[in-house]
């Protein structure tokens, strides 16, 4: 839409008010918002494309509220009906009934801007291409040890709930995707201490150019004032011209540093140091000791799916990093064992983006490459481009997770890894990408290999 989208004010009074949610989610997106809602009075209806028997998991979260469940399919009545649209972050902006409803005067906005309208304590934002993730969770996990701290967004917990629990002089911890931070110029409210990790391709079948991409991803700052901090990556050319955009204090993490300003951690790999140097940068804000944040990350263990350690097999140790959807990922992955000694598994859903830098990546550092899912083909031809000689490695092509991981069963020897970093979306063969790690799991529990 060329338009700015109509708004709501921020004291807006929900009670008897016809509100659509548009899209559930089989994610369980939308669960947190229509509950919200809900309590506030409001007549909700649900807007969804798929099925109530895809939607059964976020439908189970929702029995208890009075909303009216609209499934399989968007009805324009809701759209134009409706006194306000909660629009789903993966919506895209340029849906005809969005841009019927824009045309008819109806307002949008999306659970995160809900939240951060409302929330009483500081806000610390965190958004990047890689390692946001666990970023947000390092930085939770140091500011618990001294204030309430609340953590959510992207990284999977509405927090629309826990609003009348949240004080003053608590702390929020927010990951923000690109899809999110689209939405964020309708409230004009950017995050007190805000965090970009890196910028690399990501998610260009949704924004079409790096451009649109760094466009969304920049609004994160954009409403910041000269009280708030703008932390970036001081390696990260892409991010670098931010600084001078910026209307808030900036400063800078390394991700590379000296050894001794290096942190002892748990979790494995360089660019968990960096993590953890952005983490510590975005804690110094608020008094927090050298000495509290390097114990907090010691402790630190990571997260589900990002190189989360599932067992080892006849000394084959197997690795789940289902949460990397991006080629830069896998590379920051494939870059946290030692040279030639991982047998990685790749592909899925196609987010058009380049596979270049991974397939040298792949070429120069992997010890075996398995290929499966929708974009088995272009990473294979990315590795084969960098071919050059027999130190290359072998590759496989696979239809399916279940098959690439016969096949790694039988290219890994004992002392090297499997590990499964997709560097690509699961949506063209699971619903999200724990379904997919989840799967990887239980193969390797139950020995499916």
């Amino acid at each position: 839409m060329n338009r700015a989208p109509h708004t709501i004010p921020h004291d807006y009074d929900f009670r008897g008010r016809r509100v659509t949610v548009v899209g559930l989610g089989r994610f369980g997106g939308g669960v947190g918002v229509t509950r919200w809602l809900c309590q506030q009075g409001a007549h909700v209806t649900v807007s969804d494309l798929a099925p109530a028997e895809s939607l059964v998991a976020s439908l189970q979260q929702i029995e208890s509220c009075p909303a009216t469940l609209h499934l399989g399919g968007h009805k324009p009545e809701d759209f134009l009906d409706a006194e306000l649209l909660i629009v789903s972050p993966a919506m895209p902006k340029d849906h005809e009934l969005l841009r019927q409803a824009h045309e008819a005067g109806i307002p949008r906005t999306s659970e995160i801007n809900l939240f951060i309208e409302r929330c009483p304590a500081p806000i610390i934002g965190i958004t990047g291409s890689v390692g946001k993730s666990t970023t947000t969770a390092m930085i939770g996990q140091i500011l618990s040890q001294k204030f309430t701290t609340h953590v959510g967004g992207n990284i999977g917990k509405c927090l629309l709930e826990d609003l009348p629990t949240i004080e003053e002089d608590h702390l929020v911890v927010l990951e923000l995707s690109s899809f999110q931070l689209e939405d964020l110029p309708i409230i004009r409210l950017s995050p007190h201490v805000v965090v970009v990790t890196n910028l690399v391709p990501n998610h260009l079948d949704r924004h079409g150019t790096m451009d649109e991409y760094a466009a969304a991803k920049r609004n994160i700052l954009r409403y910041q004032t000269p009280d708030d901090v703008l932390i970036l990556n001081r390696d990260d050319a892409a991010t670098a011209p931010w600084a001078s955009q910026a209307p808030s204090q900036v400063t800078y993490f390394d991700p590379m540093p000296p050894e001794d300003e290096c942190f002892a951690l748990t979790v494995p790999g360089l660019h968990n140091q960096a993590n953890a140097q952005a983490a510590w940068q975005a804690v110094r804000p608020f008094g927090i000791s050298r000495d509290l944040a390097a114990a907090a990350l010691h402790e630190f263990t990571g997260l589900s799916h990002r190189l989360q350690f599932v067992a080892e097999h006849d000394e084959i140790r197997y690795y789940n990093d289902s949460k990397c959807t991006t080629p830069a990922g896998a590379i920051v992955a494939l870059e946290a064992f030692p040279l030639r000694n991982v047998v990685i598994l790749l592909g899925g859903y196609d987010k058009a983006v380049p596979f270049d830098e991974l397939g040298k990546a792949l070429a120069q550092r992997a010890a075996s490459v398995v290929a499966f899912g929708q974009t088995r083909g272009p990473i294979l031809a990315a590795l084969e481009k960098h071919r050059t000689d027999h130190h290359t490695p072998p590759a496989v092509s696979a239809t399916d997770l279940k098959e690439a991981l016969a096949h790694a069963r039988q290219l890994a020897q004992p002392g090297q890894v499997v590990l499964l970093s997709p560097a690509c979306a699961s949506y063209d063969q699971f619903t999200n990408y724990e379904q997919r790690g989840d799967a990887f799991i239980e193969a390797i529990m139950n020995s499916q290999l």
